[in-house]
């Protein structure tokens, strides 16, 4: 039996996942959601001695019930290969008491890798079987991961363009320069003038233009979605979970069905939905303890039950997570509400006309495998220090955020349960605050960070922890800027008309 797909807001049924995966967004504004969630069909014990592409296919298989094994282990193979830095693909590194799952070693540096490097294959292979004859125009907003990685993933895909659009000044400078010197004839990047929930509001509302995606059907072109809000992203990070704790297993960790906790940083929500997924499927996970910078929307969320994205928006050092809408809460909203897409509707419709919205205390008691937590930038960059001097070991400042939540979230509770830290970016991709945490002394004179230049700090950074530079940063170094289009948020639509020629 097929499992077939529907909108969270109820206006599409019945959509197979090659379908889900080519819309990206349902019609009614929706996020496609399975009308069940699976059972792993192999007990965790066999999952401890197969690779990570194996795993791979065991859990998308379940999701994806439309493709042959054949069409599936391909996308997987294709994805998981040479351009991943290690076999392992997904390594767990043990440093003071915690695991931390590193999701970097991608092309990218960044875990969004773990899925954007198989949408591209998964894409290809729904337009076929589904006999779409236009062009897949990718639309895409970024908070500064998401957009080199699709970029990277899409980059000369025949039968595809994508768009990227991404906060000017909200991002790194190492997220930017990754952007802005893609490669590839299909690849567009816009900086736009506005944060980066004006770039997927804006994002959205494009998708929502009927006129708009009639207007692009006539010169040949199909809207799709390469933001966790697409399934075909959602999907393949349930694997680094299964992954993960079969690793735990096998190394010796922990025995068959004992429990285990995960941290997560969090903007989008997806990446934390994903493992809410994989312990739905059976997996042993107790706690999911969303970790959240100072713009807290979702620490305040799981605490008071209200979602309010009416407060001022604060840049931080972990720009990812600078999000006040969560779009993947949306699918957690319609699980807790007992899949019931006109309550869903009417809540996204209150955020979408007062910016906030309240859920019953049933859904509320649905929701209480969360832990919601938040780190400032002072106590992220203490952790970051503290957690180098005391071990060696070098974390990001998302990954930063997310141990300083789990040691807080210790202390309150004294829950010893052991955790894993999903640790989501290379400490080079945001090299300048790294550094910044571990303290930087200039030895040969009298010059301060800010007197370095990106890569300075790249070499410094090296030189202070002995990590390995990775290949995706050096292959920048002196790349070229080939993107340089700016845009008014309110001009994004014109925008996308005039890039695709």
């Amino acid at each position: 039996m097929d499992l077939m797909y529907q909108s969270t807001r109820g206006g599409e049924k019945n959509i197979t996942a090659s379908q889900a995966i080519l819309k990206g967004l349902a019609d009614d504004g929706g996020l496609f959601m399975p009308v069940e969630i699976p059972k792993l069909a192999v007990p965790v014990e066999k999952l401890a001695d197969m690779s990570y592409q194996d795993t791979a296919y065991e859990v998308m298989k379940l999701f994806f019930t439309d493709f042959t094994e054949e069409e599936l282990r391909s996308c997987i193979e294709r994805a998981y290969d040479s351009k991943f830095d290690t076999e392992e693909i997904a390594p767990l590194a043990k440093a003071d008491g915690m695991y931390f799952l590193e999701l970097y070693h991608g092309s990218t540096i960044a875990f969004k890798d773990m899925a954007l490097s198989i949408l591209p294959h998964l894409m290809t292979v729904s337009a076929k079987k589904n006999h779409a004859d236009k062009k897949i125009v990718i639309l895409t907003a970024t908070s500064g991961d998401t957009g080199k990685a699709a970029m990277a993933g899409f980059a000369d895909v025949e039968g595809t363009e994508i768009i990227v659009f991404y906060p000017k000044g909200g991002v790194s400078p190492m997220q930017e320069r990754q952007m802005r010197t893609q490669t590839g004839k299909n690849t567009h990047v816009v900086a736009i003038h506005g944060n980066f929930d004006d770039a997927q509001t804006g994002v959205k509302k494009i998708f929502g233009d009927k006129e708009f995606e009639k207007k692009l059907a006539e010169r040949g072109y199909q809207l799709s979605s390469a933001n966790s809000i697409n399934i075909g992203r959602l999907v393949p990070q349930v694997v680094y979970y299964v992954y993960a704790y079969a690793k735990l297993l096998k190394n010796e960790e922990i025995v068959p069905g004992e429990k285990i906790n995960v941290t997560v940083p969090t903007g989008n929500f997806g990446n934390i939905l994903a493992g809410y997924f994989a312990k739905q499927m059976g997996l042993p996970i107790d706690k999911l303890i969303c970790a959240s910078n100072e713009n807290k929307v979702l620490y305040d969320f799981f605490t008071t039950g209200t979602y309010d994205k009416n407060r001022e928006f604060i840049l931080t050092n972990s720009p990812s997570m600078d999000i006040l809408v969560s779009s993947n809460l949306e699918r957690l909203i319609y699980l807790s509400a007992g899949c019931d897409a006109e309550k869903t509707r009417a809540l996204m419709e209150e955020l979408s006309a007062d910016g906030k919205y309240t859920v019953t205390d049933e859904m509320r008691a649905k929701m209480a495998d969360f832990r919601g937590g938040y780190a400032t930038q002072e106590e992220d960059g203490a952790m970051i220090r503290k957690l180098f001097e005391d071990t060696g070991y070098v974390i990001d400042t998302h990954t930063g955020v997310a141990a300083a939540v789990y040691q807080k979230y210790v202390q309150e509770s004294k829950d010893q349960t052991k955790t894993v830290i999903v640790s989501t970016a290379s400490p080079y991709k945001f090299s300048r605050s790294v550094m910044e945490a571990l303290g930087y002394e200039d030895t040969a004179g009298s010059r301060t960070l800010d007197d370095l230049s990106e890569f300075e700090i790249v070499d410094e950074l090296s030189a202070k922890t002995g990590l390995p530079i990775p290949k995706a940063v050096e292959d920048i170094r002196f790349a070229v800027y080939l993107h340089d289009d700016e845009c008014d948020v309110d001009k994004m639509e014109e925008t996308v008309s005039g890039l695709l020629k």
